[in-house]
């Protein structure tokens, strides 16, 4: 197996590949922005963030311009922030470096914050048509299979291999396609669990299919279990109000959250707590409870909600990066899917308090 057959690959996916929006597209900005919001996102679900994104920031120059929470906002629920993030600071740089013109080579790309090599090369090739290889998940898994790696794939030396192959198999003529027919493959075929190798355009010269063990490929070592952390929500309202706070924390950098206990506690330990912190305030009931799986952590979250005695201060909020808003403002802020059922439970206290549930019926 010494050439790699790019032809039946390029003919299957001129024939079969999915009709997605920035497929229609050699801008580098929307190519670029597409492939931030895939990682770790469905492609159906990508499909609305990308048109509504581009609806609001059309231009490099407009999102580089633009309020970062105005850039959060129209992420909100994508999860992943930092991705947002390092979006709008990509764009400042390309505004600032090189004059709104989005660079052309791969080893300039590759500089921009939040672009790793297999983003660079996706945008190179897709593009600029500059022949480099786009390794993603997709990509390992088809190039293991097909040339029988059994070593594990989070090795680098073991990358640098798979990565050299790819760019060893591919057409100089149509490096963007080639990359994006191995991502094909990899996400319609050649899947994790029931590859469908009698449709595969590779399934004759297959090594996986031929030894019969394309399910356990590529090798990953196992990973460590998420940690469990039990967080106590606390939605601390003065009238329609309800304390909100901006997160300075890496995890959910700039984003609107409650005010957050990192142990689970009885009320009355939570409110001594908060009058510590410059929140005194009357435990109400429990309002529900919430689990949000992260990459290496699940918060297991349980409601409260705790009537303010008096409106905080400006000196306390503050210190503790809060304020006091109300139920538009509640809508208008960039809130983490993580604070989802917080935030209708919030919605709900600050909008009619009659139509609050028992706290058994919250969730």
């Amino acid at each position: 197996m010494t050439q790699n057959p790019w032809k039946p690959l390029l003919d299957w996916y001129d024939e079969n590949k999915r009709d997605l929006p920035w497929r229609h597209t050699a801008d580098p900005y929307r190519i670029w922005l597409s492939e931030i919001m895939l990682q770790q996102t469905r492609v159906e679900t990508v499909k609305d963030y990308y048109r509504r994104f581009l609806t609001l920031f059309p231009t490099v120059k407009q999102l580089a311009e633009a309020p970062q929470e105005q850039v959060l906002k129209a992420w909100e629920g994508l999860g992943y922030y930092s991705r947002a993030r390092n979006l709008q600071k990509a764009a400042q740089m390309i505004i600032a470096e090189w004059q709104g013109a989005f660079p052309s080579a791969y080893d300039e790309i590759v500089k921009l914050p939040g672009i790793g090599p297999y983003t660079a090369g996706a945008i190179a090739s897709i593009a600029f048509r500059e022949a480099v290889p786009a390794v993603d998940g997709n990509v390992y898994r088809v190039l293991s299979r097909y040339y029988g790696i059994r070593s594990d794939v989070g090795i680098p030396s073991v990358q640098k291999e798979i990565r050299a192959l790819a760019l060893q198999g591919m057409p100089k003529s149509r490096p963007g396609d080639y990359n994006q027919a191995l991502m094909e493959l990899g996400a319609v075929l050649c899947t994790p669990q029931s590859p469908k190798c009698d449709l595969c355009p590779w399934h004759l010269r297959c090594n996986a299919e031929e030894e019969g063990d394309a399910e356990v490929l590529p090798v990953h070592e196992k990973k460590k279990p998420q940690k469990t952390i039990e967080v106590s929500v606390c939605l601390l309202t003065y009238g329609r109000q309800v304390l909100v706070q901006k997160r300075q924390e890496r995890l959910l950098h700039g984003l609107y959250v409650f005010y957050l206990i990192e142990e689970e506690a009885r009320p009355e330990k939570l409110e001594e707590i908060l009058s510590e912190a410059g929140f005194p305030c009357a435990f109400e009931r429990e309002v529900g409870t919430a689990r949000h799986v992260f990459t290496h952590r699940i918060w297991e979250m349980k409601l409260f909600h705790f009537t303010l005695r008096d409106m905080p201060s400006a000196c306390v909020l503050q210190e503790s990066n809060g304020q006091m808003i109300d139920g538009a403002a509640l809508s208008a802020l960039p809130f983490p899917t993580a604070m989802k059922a917080a935030r209708e439970a919030a919605d709900r206290l600050i909008g009619d308090s009659a139509t609050i549930p028992p706290a058994d019926n919250a969730e």
